[in-house]
C-alpha cells in the first residue's frame, strides 16, 4: 500500500499558520500535523483539531526557537534568552556538546510539553521536533521513553530525501547538517524499531530554506513505490507577516497551495495514494 503523510510542521504557532492548517485540511490536502505546546496559539490549534477528527496530531517537541512550557527558573539551563529557548540548532548543539544543558532540564521541559497536549484533550498520534532536534543522541532515547509512557508509539525519523524539492542546496554547512542527520537518523530508526515505534519508510523535509511545490508534489506521485513517506511542511496563509513574525525566509504559501492543488490531488488518486497520517502506520 502506499501511504503519504503530509504534516504540516508549526501548528500553534501563528493565527496564519493555524488558518494555513484547517484551511488545507478541509480540502483535503493534508491529515497530519504537528502541535507546539509553549507557543501563544496553541489554545486556538486544540480548537481547530477538535472540530476535525480526521486530522492527526503529533507533538511538535521545542527546545530551541520557542517558549517553554515551564518557568525559567525550573529548566535554568534550556531558559537562558529572557525566558526562552536559545535561537536555533546550531546554538543549542554548541551548547549541548560542551555540557551547559541539564539533561534533567530537557526531561522536564519535554514531559511538560507532552502533558499539556494530553491535558487539552488532544490523543497525540506521534512525536518530532522543531529543528529536529528529537534526533540527537541522548535525546532521542529520552524522546522514546517519554512517549511511550504517554502511549505514543509513533515517531519521525528526519532521513531519506525522497527526491530533493530542495536544490540547489545554499551552502556547504547546509550539506554538513544534511549528512550529519542522515547519521543520526539511520541509529535512531534502530533504536526506535528496536523499542516498537513505528516510523514513515521515507521522508522528505528541508535542513536549509526552501519549499515543497506542486511540481515536486506531482513528481513525488509520479515516482511512489509501496510504503509510506512523510512529506514534512509549514504552511502559512501569507509569507511577509509570518516571515516577519519567524525571522525565517520560508515560502510559506507556496506549501499551502502545492498540498491544496486539484492537479496534484488528482494525480495521487490516480496513482493509488493514501493520504493519511501518523496513526494509519
Amino acid at each position: 500500500m502506499k501511504k503519504l503523510i503530509v504534516n504540516a510542521d508549526d501548528f500553534g504557532r501563528r493565527p496564519l499558520i493555524n488558518q494555513a492548517v484547517a484551511e488545507a485540511v478541509d480540502k483535503k490536502g493534508l491529515l497530519s500535523t504537528s502541535l507546539m505546546a509553549g507557543e501563544p496559539y496553541f489554545a486556538d490549534a486544540v480548537e481547530i483539531a477538535k472540530k476535525r477528527p480526521q486530522l492527526g496530531v503529533g507533538v511538535h517537541l521545542t527546545l530551541v526557537d520557542g517558549k517553554p512550557v515551564l518557568p525559567a527558573v525550573e529548566i535554568p539551563t534550556l531558559a537562558v534568552d529572557d525566558g526562552c529557548f536559545l535561537p536555533d540548532h546550531g546554538a543549542f548543539v554548541k551548547h549541548y556538546v560542551q555540557g551547559k544543558i541539564a539533561h534533567e532540564d530537557i526531561e522536564r521541559e519535554l514531559a511538560a510539553q507532552l502533558d499539556k497536549v494530553l491535558q487539552a484533550g488532544i490523543v497525540p498520534t506521534h512525536v518530532d521536533s522543531h529543528q529536529h532536534m528529537h534526533m540527537l543522541p541522548g535525546i532521542f532515547p529520552l524522546v522514546l521513553k517519554l512517549a511511550a509512557g504517554r502511549g505514543i508509539k509513533r515517531v519521525r525519523i528526519s532521513r531519506g530525501i525522497y527526491g530533493n524539492p530542495f536544490t540547489p542546496w545554499p551552502g556547504i554547512g547546509d550539506l554538513v547538517g544534511k549528512f550529519g542527520l542522515e547519521t543520526l537518523s539511520w541509529l535512531d530508526r534502530r533504536q526506535a524499531k528496536a523499542q516498537g515505534f513505528a516510523c514513515p519508510d521515507n521522508f522528505v523535509g528541508q535542513v536549509a530554506g526552501g519549499a515543497v511545490t506542486a511540481g515536486f508534489m506531482k513528481e513525488l506521485a509520479e515516482n511512489f513505490t509501496d510504503g509510506s513517506v512523510e512529506v514534512m511542511l509549514h504552511p502559512g496563509m501569507e509569507n511577509e507577516p509570518l516571515i516577519k513574525a519567524t525571522g525565517w525566509q520560508h515560502d510559506y504559501e507556496a506549501e499551502f497551495h502545492a498540498v491544496c492543488d486539484a492537479d496534484v490531488q488528482e494525480k495521487l488518486s490516480r496513482k493509488g495514494i493514501l493520504l493519511s497520517n501518523f496513526g494509519d502506520l
